[in-house]
């Protein structure tokens, strides 16, 4: 009776093993490949190539828009090949119909990043700059925009002179351009690029958004009768040199403008910093100082010239140095006096009156003013730039150190290394003086060297007399002195006078 018992469990097991191995050839293992969009499982195809075909030809729309060829799979859209035995296996089309309205398609092209410079605030603390990421279809449209955004700061044939090699060497003055180069570093790499970004298709729109950090149309002025380029220019928070780059069909601020003409008046705000450095020799004037002699038989409201001043000539050799058009260094490297300046003498008197003089002091005219420095480069002029009246005039190529004279005769109303909360627009002015002149003007002195001003709040100057050294504290690029006059005190309800209208 055992053995029957036995060849029946055999018979039993063998057709248990025979049965389950029908099953396990029924679910053969296949390629397939998972889809996750965002990190999201989509479910599984069987071929990435005809998901790639399929979108390809579903998006000819794209294809005109941007005129390419080829559309592409979403930038956040993964495809993992994998092995698997199930058979929940999705079509090309369904999966379409899930990323379609979800996530951008992405096309050829070229991703640039134009790193961002680090810069100080007024208290010395880093403030990190902004990388700027631009996308655009064609390497070299970018690199021709560039170069035309070079040129906006650049006269066209001093930058081809300079990349031919064919600059004239100085025989007695001119100058050199010594290198050209972009401070920012400025990367290109080749990807696809979803559509919902802004592609750049065209140099035009590429050069505009490169200069003034905007495709948008910029602001424009009709020309009118009596109109020049840098009343236009002042009168719409310009510089002159603003205008012109703004303005390429003008060459320079002499250029006459025609009643009725457009011009356009789009604030500069470059995507990158154009620095040229420049080896230039010139002409100019030698200042010459003033000497003041007292006579006490005179009233204090006597002055006198009995001998007049006369500028002398000397020839300058300079390096400067200009980021997108704007000087921000400038350094006399070599001086020779062609012709001595002779001095200007001043009898004063210092016998007090039986009146009150008070203050009705005249004004002085143009040309009674004294020049602030020993040297006579202005680096940066009155006037507005970026948008910001820039509200003196700065003078560079003195020398560290060199002296600072008073303008004019006055009373030191202010002295201190910092600007207490009244800078203005302008920023830190670093070490400076303020001097009231008892007229209702008052000039003002900035960037001093540190422990180089020579006068303190109270003290009575006279015109000539060093109160102070050239520096670069506070928000200087160089040394220079930020040389201003004002009609009411400084950044307290007074109004800035353009200085150069004073000599």
């Amino acid at each position: 009776m055992k053995r029957p018992k036995i060849i029946l469990i055999l018979i039993l097991i063998l057709s248990l093993t025979v049965s389950l191995g029908f099953k396990t050839m029924e679910l053969k293992p296949q390629t397939v490949y998972h889809v996750y969009l965002k990190g999201k499982s989509l479910g599984l195809i069987t071929s990435k190539e005809r998901l790639e075909d399929y979108i390809d030809k579903k998006q000819q729309e794209i294809k005109d828009k941007y005129k390419v060829s080829k559309v592409y799979l979403p930038e956040d859209l993964d495809i993992v090949k994998e092995i698997t035995y199930s058979n929940d296996i999705k079509t090309v089309e369904e999966i379409y119909s899930e990323i379609k309205d979800i996530s951008p398609f992405t096309i050829s092209g070229y991703m640039i990043k134009i790193k961002g410079l680090d810069t100080q605030d007024a208290n010395g603390k880093k403030i990190k700059g902004t990388t700027k990421i631009i996308y655009c279809l064609d390497k070299k449209m970018f690199e021709s925009a560039i170069q035309k955004t070079v040129k906006s700061f650049i006269p066209e044939s001093d930058y081809n002179a300079y990349a031919e090699g064919t600059q004239e060497e100085i025989e007695d003055t001119g100058s050199i351009i010594k290198n050209i180069y972009i401070e920012n570093k400025i990367t290109i790499k080749k990807q696809n690029i979803p559509v919902d970004k802004t592609i750049y298709q065209n140099e035009e729109d590429l050069t505009k958004y490169l200069l003034f950090g905007t495709t948008e149309k910029q602001a424009t002025y009709t020309v009118k009768k009596g109109d020049t380029i840098s009343k236009v220019a002042f009168e719409n928070k310009l510089s002159t040199e603003e205008f012109l780059i703004a303005n390429t069909n003008f060459t320079d601020e002499n250029s006459l403008l025609s009643p009725g003409q457009e011009v356009t008046l789009g604030i500069i705000r470059p995507q990158f910093n154009v620095v040229e450095d420049d080896y230039v020799v010139l002409r100019q004037e030698k200042n010459f100082t003033t000497e003041t002699q007292y006579d006490d038989e005179k009233y204090t409201d006597y002055s006198e010239v009995i001998q007049a001043g006369i500028k002398g000539e000397e020839k300058v050799t300079q390096r400067v140095i200009k980021r997108n058009g704007e000087i921000i260094s400038l350094q006399n490297t070599a001086t020779e006096t062609l012709k001595e300046p002779v001095t200007e003498i001043i009898v004063k008197g210092t016998k007090t009156p039986t009146y009150t003089v008070g203050y009705g002091v005249p004004v002085p005219t143009k040309g009674q003013w004294g020049w602030p420095a020993t040297c006579s480069n202005i680096s940066s002029p009155f006037g507005y730039r970026w948008g910001v009246l820039h509200d003196g005039t700065d003078i560079a190529g003195c020398g560290y150190g060199s002296n600072i004279f008073a303008a004019q005769a006055g009373t030191v109303v202010d002295s201190r290394k910092k600007p207490g909360g009244y800078a203005g627009g302008y920023g830190d002015n670093g070490e400076y003086i303020i001097i009231d002149h008892h007229n209702g003007y008052y000039s003002m002195y900035a960037h001093m060297c540190p422990g180089c001003r020579k006068v303190s709040v109270g003290d009575n100057v006279v015109k000539g007399q060093v109160i102070g050294g050239m520096g670069m504290t506070g928000m200087a690029t160089g040394i220079h002195v930020h040389f201003a006059i004002w009609y009411g005190y400084p950044y307290r309800g007074g109004i800035a006078q353009n200085a150069m209208n004073f000599f």
